[in-house]
């Protein structure tokens, strides 16, 4: 699982840094220079959608070839990676652009993005309550119906 958190840089200030077991990158750091149809192949998002991160400004700023091409990093598949979970939770677009946004504006906005997270999270557990009450009724038709069958048929 990613998550974001913040984690203590050797200079002593705190940076946002997606951890938690994060994934083995295809490449090591320093060699990590991928065009945008690898990116494609790496994380099942679209090139459109990709270029649409870029252009609401929900991705940061990717570096360019002297030709102009995408040139993603490690740290912007780690971003990405942080993105899909929040697209899990439903997390509105204009939230996640924010929370980008506060991100790049550094760690004065360390409270701000903490209640975006903490907002999102209730919503995601009021969700699951939601669903958990689901199962529960599915599961009881279930039993209703594995039990119908198992008594004899009258004629």
């Amino acid at each position: 699982m990613t998550v974001m958190e913040t984690t203590p840089a050797p200079a002593r200030t705190k940076v946002d840094a997606c951890s938690a077991a994060p994934e083995a990158h295809p490449r090591p750091d320093g060699q990590d220079r991928y065009t945008i149809s690898e990116v494609v192949a790496f994380t099942g998002l679209t090139a459109h959608t990709l270029r649409w991160y870029e252009r609401i400004g929900l991705m940061p700023d990717v570096d360019r070839s002297h030709t102009g091409q995408r040139r993603y990093t490690n740290r912007d598949l780690d971003w990405l990676a942080f993105v899909g979970k929040l697209r899990l939770t439903g997390m509105p677009v204009a939230h996640m652009v924010r929370y980008a946004e506060l991100v790049r504006l550094g760690e004065h906005t360390f409270e701000e993005r903490k209640e975006l997270l903490e907002s999102t999270r209730r919503d995601v557990l009021n969700r699951m309550a939601e669903l958990q009450d689901t199962l529960a009724v599915l599961d009881h038709k279930i039993n209703f119906y594995a039990g119908a069958r198992q008594a004899p048929e009258r004629a």
